[in-house]
């Protein structure tokens, strides 16, 4: 089976659980999601990307806005038989313009948000066009039926755990495992690796 690894927002395919995750698991090809730029960010043209990219039945796992990405492919194309979600950006549009609040209108009016390039190190811009783009495609919460864990960090201050909660409520191919630990979860790493690995042995 192939194996995906998508990474979060304003990060790369080089991150630290990219890199972990392909060190565990053999063959994961970790897609760079910066598409079609960092500047103009599409959660749409994420979603054609992993789309042309999968080859077969096929597992992804997904890290925030890549988590998000993951379940979107999932409920639209049937080759995606596991998710391993890792605090998952349900809901990022309307989150954003909360937590925003006057940046948010200033992106708006502007056109552009300056934002922590996690790949750089340093600062990047995003047009407004994402915001646009993530709202008109990241509907509800995603339609997906196909065996999925997700990891969430109980501390999480930017993706907070009640999306997986809301989405994992009543789902009975969905396991959430709650963290003690923040958005990243670096912390967690070995419980990512190991719960992951066990999502897909025999689904290989």
């Amino acid at each position: 089976m192939q194996l995906l690894y998508l990474h979060g927002f304003a990060s790369g395919p080089q991150s630290t659980k990219a890199a972990a995750f392909a060190r565990r698991l053999p063959g994961l090809a970790c897609l760079d999601l910066r598409l079609p730029s960092m500047e103009h960010l599409r959660l749409s043209a994420m979603i054609d990307a992993v789309r042309a990219a999968i080859a077969g039945d096929c597992a992804i796992i997904g890290s925030s806005l890549g988590g998000l990405t993951a379940a979107r492919v999932a409920e639209r194309d049937p080759r995606v038989k596991r998710l391993v979600l890792l605090a998952p950006a349900f809901g990022i549009a309307a989150r954003w313009q909360e937590s925003l609040g006057d940046a948010w209108h200033t992106w708006r009016d502007t056109g552009w948000h300056e934002v922590h390039d996690y790949r750089t190190g340093g600062t990047a811009r995003v047009d407004f066009g994402f915001w646009e783009d993530v709202r008109r495609v990241d509907v509800g919460l995603p339609e997906v039926r196909v065996p999925t864990l997700i990891f969430h960090g109980v501390r999480d201050d930017v993706v907070p755990v009640a999306g997986s909660r809301a989405f994992a409520a009543g789902r009975a191919d969905v396991t959430l495992v709650e963290l003690d630990d923040d958005h990243q979860l670096v912390a967690s790493l070995p419980a990512l690796l190991d719960g992951t690995a066990a999502l897909l042995v025999g689904s290989s």
